[in-house]
Parts: C-alpha cells; sequence; structure tokens
C-alpha cells in the first residue's frame, strides 16, 4: 500500500494532474497562514540532519544496551538496521529528486530550479523518528508510554512537515510522498530485524547433535 501510494502521488506530480493542482492550492494556502514563521522555522529544523540523526543514535545507543544487557541474540542487529534505514534516505531521495525535478514553491531560494520532490528533510524526520520509536517501544512495559512515544512520533513527523510547507520549502505532497517512503524503509528494517533474530536459534539447532 505504502508503495501503491507513493506512485499515485508520483504520477500525479509528472503528469501534473488534479492531485498536484490541489497541492499547490493548499500550499499556498498554508504558506500564508498566520501561524508564526519562527515557530515554523523551529518545526522544520525537526528534520535537519543535525538533530534527527541524534535522536537515532541515542536510541541506537540504549537500546543496544538494553538487548545486550538482557543476553539477546544477535543484540546488534535492529540498532544496524536502524542506522542503515537512515542512510538509506539520502541514497533514495536525491535519483527521485533528479527524476521528477519538480520546481520549489514561488518565491524561495532556488524555486526554479528542479529537486523538491520528494522532501529529504520530511524523509529523515519520519525514518529517524519512526525508527528510534520502533527501537525503544519493545523496552516499554507499560501501554500508556507506549501509546504516548508512538502518538509523540506521529506529531512530531506531522509538525515537521508543516513547519517545511509553512515557510515555503516544500509543497505539501512534498512531505507527504517522504511519509510513504520513509515507511517503506521503516516496514524493511523491521523486516529484515526479525528475519535476522530468527534465523540464528535454527542454525543453532541444526548444529546440536542427535
Amino acid at each position: 500500500m505504502l508503495g501503491l501510494g507513493f506512485a499515485l502521488i508520483s504520477w500525479q506530480v509528472a503528469a501534473y494532474g488534479p492531485l498536484r493542482e490541489a497541492d499547490e492550492r493548499l500550499g499556498r494556502l498554508l504558506r500564508h497562514s498566520g501561524f508564526p514563521h519562527g515557530a515554523a522555522e523551529l518545526l522544520a529544523d525537526l528534520g535537519n540532519l543535525t538533530v534527527a540523526p541524534v535522536i537515532l543514535a541515542v536510541a541506537v545507543v540504549y537500546a543496544a544496551v538494553r538487548a545486550r544487557r538482557a543476553a539477546e541474540p544477535r543484540w546488534w542487529l535492529a540498532p544496524l538496521c536502524a542506522a542503515l534505514a537512515l542512510a538509506a534516505v539520502p541514497l533514495l531521495v536525491a535519483p527521485f529528486k533528479a527524476l521528477f525535478e519538480r520546481p520549489g514553491p514561488p518565491g524561495m531560494t532556488g524555486s526554479d530550479s528542479a529537486g523538491f520532490y520528494p522532501s529529504g528533510h520530511a524523509a529523515t524526520a519520519i525514518v529517524a523518528y519512526g525508527a528510534a520509536t520502533l527501537l525503544v517501544l519493545p523496552w516499554l512495559r507499560s501501554p500508556l508510554p507506549r501509546r504516548g512515544l508512538a502518538v509523540g512520533t506521529c506529531l512530531l513527523v506531522a509538525a515537521c512537515s508543516f513547519g517545511l510547507v509553512r515557510r515555503g520549502y516544500h509543497w505539501p505532497l512534498d512531505t507527504l510522498a517522504s511519509w510513504l517512503l520513509g515507511g517503506m524503509l521503516l516496514v524493511a528494517m523491521t523486516l529484515a530485524a526479525r528475519w535476522g533474530a530468527r534465523r540464528r536459534p535454527k542454525q543453532r539447532a541444526r548444529r546440536q547433535p542427535k
């Protein structure tokens, strides 16, 4: 579903379809809203490389330490998959930017040039905060903190995307496409970690003498 949604949005952006027209109307509306510029700038900065990756690094260390202390097999695997997921963001975003060559919102420096779809900042935010959440959640036993962390993560990503649009750095669909792209990376991270964690016990069982 994530891939299908990304393909649909990309098609509309490339073909200048009705969805793109509505997207640009919404983008202009949000950009000229009364939300304070300074606050919007702070929200947009949540996707900076000086912010989001630092949060993920803290979660990686925390999860690795907890898993190692619990003597879990391949305690390093989930943190490694999270780091690789974030490293994959520019490798995926950059080719799509070059492929679709979407101009930025009017008035932004370099808006006449291409390379605004999808949003690298939004993709960084969803993968960094999402991966951090997935690493920490298994170590939270109470339902309330788990729900709070999940909701807080969604709000952070939404706030970052709103800030990017409000400041005129991106169109709304640029950020939505990044949510879908980042979601695919998080799914791949989760599946890889689960597959690796299940593989080792089976191999050990085969080596045991009868």
